[in-house]
């Protein structure tokens, strides 16, 4: 738990100051948000991250994660901020299974 939340910490570090240094301006609280998303998914990929876990549990959990990224993007700012957000949770989550089906133990925990 302690390294997901580690993961979840540097992931929204290095794609907030990335988006912030990189991208067009925006509100600071809508590149924090946006670049969270990023964190949470690289840090909720980690911790479902067990393969002795059922696939269905693994996929609510990351549902869980989607319904709360939507839920505070849709209450704090609008649903073209939220959008966003969705995807960049998806790709990262998507791309750290993709990454950890190259090894032998089909997870990068192990």
């Amino acid at each position: 738990m302690i390294k997901a939340l580690i993961y979840f910490v540097v992931g929204t570090l290095i794609s907030f100051f990335l988006r912030r240094f990189t991208g067009e301006p925006a509100e600071f609280l809508v590149e924090l948000y946006v670049a969270s998303a990023f964190g949470i998914g690289w840090g909720l990929a980690y911790f479902v991250d067990h393969p002795e876990w059922p696939l269905p549990k693994k996929m609510g959990i990351s549902f869980i994660g989607i319904i709360v990224l939507v839920a505070i993007g849709l209450i704090f700012f609008n649903f073209e901020t939220a959008l966003p957000s969705i995807i960049k949770f998806s790709t990262v989550f998507v791309a750290y299974y993709m990454i950890a089906s190259f090894r032998e133990s089909k997870s990068l925990r192990y």
